[in-house]
């Protein structure tokens, strides 16, 4: 939690450090290269009849808009999937984009070059003080899969205003003890 303070009082004043957008972005990719993930930024899939809706981008000051979570999710890309080899299964979570979904209308994850597919999202709790708060008991937080299969994990976000982000991620950069 003390990370997201520390994110949010850089977005607030700006970084403090003088790097132009563009020197940021860029140590950002290396952070990023560096913690074994690549990223691409892409464009929405376009399709003939829309299958999301842009989302008012109007900040609520509860992180449940693009414009407030994709700052976040663009700092914090080397956490957005983790592995864990686990009772003998590898287990995929994606627990720290769920974390975001308010601002997110989809994720998508593909393993080891396969086809993406779509990750289930419990819904916002607009009506209350914590929306991105996980309460559903039947949450998806993470998928098993068997040991040692998990090689490389593709993710494919895409935010309530229709812009999206893409990384892959391999094992060694994703697991956790």
């Amino acid at each position: 939690m003390i990370d997201i303070l520390f994110i949010l009082s850089g977005i607030a004043f700006g970084g403090g450090s003088g790097e132009t957008s563009a020197e940021t972005a860029a140590a950002g990719a290396a952070m990023a290269t560096s913690s074994s993930a690549s990223a691409t930024a892409v464009a929405a899939p376009a399709a003939e009849a829309p299958k999301y809706q842009a989302e008012s981008q109007v900040p609520t000051g509860k992180f449940t808009t693009a414009t407030e979570v994709k700052p976040i999710l663009e700092m914090t890309r080397a956490n957005w999937v983790a592995v864990r080899e686990y009772n003998g299964q590898d287990l995929v979570y994606l627990t720290h984009l769920l974390s975001w979904r308010c601002g997110l209308v989809a994720i998508h994850v593909g393993l080891n070059g396969g086809p993406l597919e779509e990750w289930p999202m419990e819904a916002c709790h607009m009506d209350s003080n914590s929306p991105n708060a996980m309460t559903a008991p039947d949450g998806v937080i993470y998928k098993g899969y068997p040991l040692g299969s998990v090689e490389t994990i593709s993710v494919e976000i895409t935010y309530d205003d229709l812009t999206a982000d893409a990384a892959t991620f391999d094992r060694n950069g994703a697991m956790i003890p």
